[in-house]
């Protein structure tokens, strides 16, 4: 396996705010709003109920929805992209995808993903009674056993979902679903594509912890704790190195865990609370984003 080098390229990295919702204790995940210009979405891992918070890039505290109907185990990464199924499309809005797919033990038989349209942002703070709509359910297993995965991403051109291994086992593996796989009621097995060419090193921060793809479909982020690594997507989905294929996340995050695309060539990254500071919010630009 060839592994990627670290090319320390001319990443311009901008601190923008710190998350001011005193419930949002680890931002696991992140998601750019595409029907609200400037408003992020994120959650919590695990030990908070199934609610979706709405921010922006200098953390404002918008309040939060409850996802009608889901449970939170381990909720590790979110995404938009097409609706799964025909009945959740509205207006034409893309679907909010939020998977409940960590499992640091690596036992879990089981895991699901949540799919709903995506919603109108609470107004304020104190606006957390409302609901989402109820969403459909992915039930799905791994065809290699149980892993730890902690980022997914929905390809915008033919809805497959994506999901991506945190490195436990010792390998990095990318999953494909199928957008046809969530018609049926039953457990559906993901796809193996491919093992991704990154080493994991939980010691060293190497592990993945969110990924994302760029809105034209042209380009899938990876990252852990301290890089982010770029591919292009190939046949089937499998994931090709760019020329110069990672840039390094130079905030001052505190385990940062989740990813976006703020624009074409700008990604928006967030990290865990302390006990001393919010979880704080970044911009990145790096040279690999702004290829066509």
């Amino acid at each position: 396996m060839i592994l990627l080098a670290l090319v320390l390229q001319s990443a311009v990295t901008l601190r923008t705010g710190e998350i001011r919702s005193p419930r949002v204790v680890e931002s696991s995940g992140v998601a750019v709003s595409r029907a609200h210009p400037g408003l992020l979405w994120t959650h919590n891992d695990s030990g908070d109920r199934p609610y979706l918070y709405a921010t922006d890039l200098s953390g404002r505290d918008f309040g939060a929805l409850l996802v009608s109907g889901a449970r939170a185990l381990d909720w590790e990464d979110m995404a938009l992209g097409p609706c799964p199924t025909n009945r959740l499309q509205r207006a034409q809005r893309d679907c909010v995808f939020i998977g409940d797919v960590g499992d640091n033990v690596e036992s879990r038989p089981l895991v699901t993903v949540y799919a709903f349209p995506e919603p109108d942002p609470p107004t304020s703070p104190a606006d957390t009674l409302r609901t989402t709509g109820a969403p459909a359910v992915l039930r799905l297993r791994y065809p290699n056993g149980s892993h730890d995965v902690e980022a997914i991403y929905v390809a915008p051109r033919d809805g497959a979902l994506f999901l991506i291994s945190k490195g436990r086992a010792g390998a990095i593996h990318l999953y494909r679903v199928d957008r046809a796989s969530w018609a049926g009621d039953t457990v559906v097995t993901a796809t193996l594509v491919q093992e991704l060419p990154i080493r994991p090193d939980g010691a060293d921060g190497h592990w993945i912890t969110g990924a994302a793809i760029r809105p034209d479909g042209r380009l899938v982020a990876v990252r852990t704790e301290r890089a982010i690594y770029f591919f292009r997507p190939g046949a089937g989905g499998r994931l090709v190195p760019t020329y110069w294929p990672v840039c390094p996340v130079r905030g001052d995050e505190y385990q940062g865990e989740a990813v976006d695309f703020l624009d074409d060539s700008t990604l928006v990254v967030t990290s865990e609370s302390t006990r001393r500071r919010p979880g704080t919010i970044h911009t990145v630009r790096c040279p690999t984003a702004h290829q066509p």
